[in-house]
């Protein structure tokens, strides 16, 4: 066998193999988990493919084979983790995050493959809502492998939320990111917001942005710091070869000629209202239409229709969006319950004063406030970064939950 992918710092195994949400067998558990921090190293390169992760024991109950799906196009889990494995998976088990694929895109069947090399099991954390895809279960039941389901399926569902939100919902996963004061403020009140937080949190919102595949803005925004939106993790000074689609909201077509986001090597989406006029600058037509684009949208008493704008970008394969600024683009996003996550980052100061980090969000009373659930508090270098979904379950059989939409004074 051939040497396994190491665990990084935070994919160990748990000292405790049991976990209380769960009701399968706690010998599953510690493969499972290893199986979701695998499939967690495709994000930002699989899309418009899922992330998913495997794990392969010999009949023994050794682990022989490891493997995660690392690029659209690319080996599935299973083929790699049982490459590692060879003929040590014959009889074994396979731990798998999301159902084998039982149809031929450009890779052939993970049942197949599963079937071809031997294995006796199959453990499944989350079975493939696309009707496409699925029926891999059903086919290796019925060719006498035994198939256990419903492994660790709320965390295999929240590392694949984008993924399943887009196949659910039929719109992109929407991460909400803001950077704030303790007191909830994102500028000073002369305007200035450079810098509120520290360069290990604008560090980490660089990982944030590669791992989605499109960063969306306001024209606000743009227009008062002139963003250029791409992503260079880890401190490279150069963007990776995979570059998010930067989306601009500009209702009016405000967006100037010489606006960092319209240049550089990463493709931009201009969304500009049905009946407004387009900057001549933006049907320029030396530019390419894959590096520079325009999209009409309806208009609402909110600004752009932003269903539409998802609906758009999922026409286009986005299946997961960070949404950046400002205040208003993101509290019109809040107030149609189209925020799947949001990751906030907390710097310790204060300003009393000045921009705050959400802006009408339609919460009239106290009995409509949006109620979030933390799910992580990470520091950030002085900075703190909190992670909180939607209130409610995760793995319900829908799409992940997000922000109710605030009741219509509209109808």
């Amino acid at each position: 066998m051939s040497e396994q992918i190491p665990a990084r710092a935070d994919e160990a195994f748990p000292t405790d193999p049991t976990d209380p949400t769960d009701s399968a067998d706690p010998r599953d558990v510690p493969h499972m988990r290893r199986a979701i921090a695998l499939a967690a190293r495709g994000l930002g390169t699989t899309s418009p493919n899922p992330v998913v992760g495997c794990v392969v024991l010999d009949a023994a109950a050794s682990v022989v084979g490891e493997g995660f799906h690392a690029y659209a196009g690319g080996p599935h889990a299973e083929v790699v983790a049982l490459r590692e494995a060879g003929e040590r998976a014959r009889g074994g088990t396979a731990y798998v995050t999301l159902e084998p694929c039982n149809h031929t895109g450009r890779t052939g069947p993970c049942a197949e493959a599963l079937l071809a090399a031997g294995v006796a099991r199959v453990v499944v954390a989350v079975t493939d809502p696309n009707p496409v895809a699925a029926g891999g279960v059903t086919r290796l039941r019925e060719r006498g492998v035994r198939v256990d389901t419903g492994v660790l399926t709320e965390e295999a569902e929240r590392g694949n939320a984008a993924w399943l939100t887009s196949v659910r919902a039929r719109r992109p996963y929407v991460t909400w990111k803001f950077a704030a004061t303790l007191d909830g403020r994102s500028a000073a009140e002369d305007g200035t917001s450079k810098w509120i937080t520290s360069p290990e949190a604008r560090s980490d919102v660089h990982r944030l942005r590669a791992e989605c595949d499109a960063v969306v803005a306001g024209i606000g925004t743009v227009l008062a710091d002139d963003p250029l939106l791409t992503a260079r993790p880890s401190g490279e000074a150069e963007p990776p070869e995979r570059l998010p689609l930067r989306v601009v909201v500009d209702s009016d077509g405000r967006i100037p000629a010489g606006a960092r986001v319209l240049s550089g090597p990463a493709p931009t989406l201009v969304a500009v209202a049905s009946d407004a006029d387009v900057p001549p600058h933006l049907q320029d037509a030396g530019v390419p239409p894959h590096l520079r684009d325009v999209v009409r949208l309806p208009r609402t008493p909110y600004g752009l229709d932003l269903r539409a704008l998802l609906a758009e970008l999922h026409r286009r394969q986005v299946v997961s969006v960070l949404l950046e600024g400002g205040p208003r683009l993101a509290g019109s996003f809040v107030r149609e319950g189209l925020v799947d996550r949001v990751v906030g980052y907390l710097a310790p100061a204060l300003l009393g004063a000045g921009a705050a980090a959400l802006g009408p969000a339609g919460v009239a009373t106290i009995g409509e406030i949006h109620r979030l659930e933390i799910e992580d508090v990470t520091p950030i270098g002085p900075d703190l970064r909190v992670v909180l979904r939607p209130g409610g379950r995760q793995g319900s059989g829908s799409a992940a939950a997000s922000l109710r939409p605030a009741p219509s004074k509209e109808n």
